[in-house]
């Protein structure tokens, strides 16, 4: 069954590409954000993980964006950024982060990962993935 992706990040052509990259593995995007109002907005309970940078259109909200589309919406969060340092130790009810670069097998494994454990699935998370509360 495929799964809504979120994309906040403001640089067009990765949020373009990791677009392509979530439908490619089959799964339906709820659009691309690049600031707080946009990925507001956007958000839905409808949508199943939502991939988020740090630094958008507007500053560096994306850890805000992230603790308010988990808390409100339910939504899966994964931070994909240039920066994982910036979150210290993780933002509340986030699952975690995933260091730019990232190739299509990465996304896709991170992808999985976070579906399974949002059906309650036991599995091993990608070695590539900060897990936050770790």
């Amino acid at each position: 069954m495929p799964n809504t992706i979120l994309i906040v990040e403001d640089e067009f052509l990765i949020a373009v590409e990791m677009e392509e990259v979530v439908r490619d593995l089959g799964h339906h995007s709820a659009g691309i954000a690049d600031d707080m109002d946009s990925a507001m907005e956007k958000a839905s309970e409808q949508i199943d993980v939502a991939l988020v940078d740090i630094n958008l259109a507007d500053g560096a909200t994306g850890p805000l964006i992230g603790e308010r589309l988990a808390a409100d919406f339910g939504i899966e969060v994964i931070f994909v950024t240039a920066n994982p340092g910036q979150l210290g130790q993780g933002v509340s009810g986030t699952v975690g982060a995933l260091e730019k670069p990232v190739d299509l097998t990465i996304l896709k494994q991170v992808l999985d990962y976070v579906i399974a454990i949002r059906k309650g699935e036991q599995v091993d998370p990608p070695k590539r993935l900060k897990l936050f509360g770790d």
